[in-house]
């Protein structure tokens, strides 16, 4: 019978044609035609078990073979759009206009507040489809590195797992295999980007300038969501989110410099991160075809991405502090220009919380990417900033984001009362007390020699 004994099995002899039969097993499994249900594997993609999302399934997966070679986003950009638009709600037009006069009062009073450039362009109003659309260009630049170590791991893995005699039909069909990695791996970061469009209330809500440089934007059905939940005025929450959202935005713009700087830390990080080829040739070994879920929790458990390296930590100790630089800038800021404000505390104490459980989009990604997003050193920097605020004034505190040289460290973290000191001296005019590296400097020229120029006759 067949499946019973090897009399209809092609000896070794026969596989001359053996990418085109190995081409042939993997269609009839997107087909249906195997003993792999279609819905198991979009199970294993993460997509809901339904009609609709097994046919997109076998259609992405079927062009990702014809197509060969690269990873093709746009997998991920469609099921992103597609999860966004789900629910979606237009915004009234009274609503439309409450939320405009917000970033406009919001505006004048971070003018008060801060000394940093305006914005050239005007706030805007953004659908989740729309910020989809508008962030996707990044979310793929800093999930690239990861998706392509992926695809290229189960290539290597298929290779060293087929038996002896589909070796030369897997060598053939490597890059239908790294397609069709690349493609699952896409379709997983859709998800996640299209679950983040439906949470995200701003432009800077993750923390990561996700926008271009001078764009500033609320996504208004997000932003009603989020204030439903508080016993507050609707206006008040837009307001105080207007003004966030501001002062990242401007933040970003008058320190032109950091936005290329962080995103490139981001992506280089991202390149460092190895597949754990071990783990992944025990999943090949023990991988049930009828439960694909397990495939699917592996992948976004993030248990592929073995431990970060030294130079990793090194890496990612650097993110955070910026990042904390930047989120605990915001906070300060924020407070000064919401005083005015009734509930400013409380929606503030929101964000807080908010931000420090995260959400299971940002956690996939976590997951998916081997990075965490949210600075873990928040407290400490706004904690700097305010003691610098108090010390030296907005405008001395806001001067330091004008160079990268003069920006605060992880040092300046642990011991504010250095760096308040140090700015106190320059305002004063003094020179402030050089620390071990200048004083050997200054030892060290000191130490020259006897003046040997001639003198004159």
């Amino acid at each position: 019978m067949p499946g019973d004994d090897n009399e209809d099995r092609p000896d070794d002899g026969a596989n001359g044609d053996g990418p085109d039969d190995f081409l042939e097993m993997l269609r009839e499994m997107l087909s249906g035609s195997s003993s792999m249900d279609a819905s198991q594997l979009a199970g294993a993609a993460g997509l809901p078990n339904d009609p609709a999302a097994v046919a997109g399934l076998i259609s992405q997966l079927q062009n990702a073979m014809r197509a060969g070679g690269g990873i093709n986003w746009d997998l991920a950009s469609e099921q992103a759009r597609t999860l966004a638009s789900e629910g979606a709600k237009a915004i009234e037009p009274g609503r439309r206009s409450a939320m405009e006069q917000a970033f406009h009062v919001a505006a004048l009073w971070l003018d008060e507040a801060a000394y940093v450039s305006e914005l050239s362009g005007t706030p805007t109003l953004t659908s989740r489809a729309e910020w989809v659309r508008t962030t996707m260009p990044l979310w793929i630049q800093l999930a690239e590195p990861v998706a392509l170590s992926i695809a290229a791991a189960i290539t290597r893995v298929f290779q060293e797992q087929a038996p002896e005699e589909m070796r030369s039909m897997v060598q053939g069909a490597e890059s239908v295999i790294r397609s069709v990695g690349g493609a699952l791996f896409a379709m997983q970061l859709g998800q996640v980007v299209g679950q983040l469009s439906r949470e995200v209330v701003s432009g800077g809500d993750i923390g990561i300038p996700l926008l271009d440089d001078g764009s500033a934007t609320l996504l208004p059905q997000n932003v009603e969501e989020f204030g439903a939940g508080l016993d507050i005025a609707q206006d008040q929450v837009e307001l105080y989110l207007a003004v966030r959202e501001l002062a990242h935005a401007r933040l970003f713009r008058h320190a032109r410099w950091m936005r290329l700087q962080l995103i490139t830390s981001i992506t280089e990080y991202a390149r460092g991160i190895s597949i754990d080829t071990g783990m992944l040739e025990e999943v090949a070994e023990n991988f049930d075809p009828s439960n694909p879920e397990e495939l699917r929790q592996i992948m976004a458990s993030g248990a592929l991405i073995p431990p970060k390296s030294p130079a990793q930590e090194a890496a990612l100790a650097r993110l955070e502090t910026m990042l904390a630089l930047v989120e605990g800038w915001v906070d300060v800021v924020t407070r000064s220009a919401t005083t005015r404000l009734p509930s400013s505390d409380a929606i503030a104490e929101m964000v807080r919380r908010r931000r420090a459980a995260g959400g299971p989009a940002e956690s996939a990604f976590a997951t998916l990417v081997g990075l965490e997003l949210r600075p873990r050193r928040l407290r400490e920097a706004a904690a700097m900033w305010q003691q610098v605020t108090d010390a030296v004034g907005a405008e001395a505190r806001d001067r330091l984001w004008s160079h990268p040289d003069l920006l605060p460290d992880a040092g300046d973290l642990d011991d504010p009362a250095a760096l308040v000191a140090r700015l106190r001296a320059e305002q004063s005019g003094q020179s402030p007390e050089p620390d071990e590296l200048d004083q050997a400097i200054e030892d060290l020229l000191r130490d020259d020699g006897p003046d040997e120029r001639p003198t004159e006759q």
